[in-house]
């Protein structure tokens, strides 16, 4: 009998952690997040900040580089490797299970990595975490392509894979921020809690379109053959573009501010 999908998508462990087998890719082809972030981010004067599922250190160093002393918590060993060496300090498990020994901080940060987080446990343990006054900011980077080629990367999925195709955040990008709205007002602990989008853009050619949508997990978890049918039909399709596809990023932040 085949297993069963977990309810929810921080129960699934085996694709959160999926990210580790494509480590090297994922930081050569993930973006990274626009200056208006950071820029708002350092507008609340962090001294001390905790990225919370840091991955290889994309929204670290850009903190690092801005004079946080910052500390990465990573479940996946290949993930944090990398991180570690771009110059990020981090420690190696789950948010849930991590202890964090008495530390405080000022802002607790979490990019492309919020929704693995069991929400029973999450907020309630980064209240624990933060000063009065700090913050908790969760941001992910959601986008799209023009009309004309999402329906023709769409008609693709649909051929070739069609169980993620309804799913696929890359055409259809997902976390809206009402669900998180509920999520950081339960318990009482935060308070003023808003969403912030900054928009930009990015262009990709097939290269590196198709190693972008490699580092995804449910891309990850196709079958090997399958996987590269659908890359190089997705690849096809960017050649049929002209050679070029411009994607248009909405890199959304949910903050929240710890009560007094």
């Amino acid at each position: 009998m085949a297993a069963t999908e977990p309810e929810h998508i921080h129960e699934d462990r085996a694709r959160a952690l999926s990210f580790g087998g494509v480590a090297e890719l994922y930081d050569k082809a993930r973006p990274s997040y626009p200056p208006a972030l950071i820029d708002a981010l350092m507008a609340l004067s962090p001294r001390r900040v905790l990225d919370v599922g840091c991955g290889t250190g994309k929204a670290a160093r850009l903190l690092v580089e801005r004079g946080c002393d910052l500390l990465g918590v990573e479940p996946d060993p290949s993930m944090a490797a990398i991180a570690r060496s771009h110059g990020v300090t981090v420690e190696e498990a789950t948010f849930e299970t991590w202890d964090p020994r008495g530390r405080m901080y000022d802002l607790i940060v979490s990019g492309q990595a919020w929704h693995w987080v069991d929400p029973e446990v999450g907020v309630a343990k980064a209240g624990s975490l933060l000063h009065p006054g700090g913050h908790l900011g969760v941001f992910w980077n959601r986008g799209r392509p023009d009309t004309v080629a999402a329906e023709a990367l769409e008609a693709v999925y649909e051929r070739i894979a069609p169980e993620i195709a309804k799913t696929n955040v890359v055409i259809k990008p997902g976390h809206e921020p009402e669900d998180r709205f509920e999520e950081f007002g339960a318990g009482g602990l935060f308070t003023d809690i808003e969403a912030r989008t900054f928009r930009w853009d990015a262009v990709y050619d097939r290269a590196r379109w198709t190693e972008f949508i490699a580092t995804h997990s449910d891309h990850v978890r196709l079958p090997d053959g399958q996987r590269r049918a659908l890359l190089d039909a997705l690849g096809d399709v960017i050649d049929r573009l002209g050679g070029a596809m411009t994607y248009h990023y909405s890199t959304l932040l949910v903050l929240a501010t710890r009560r007094m």
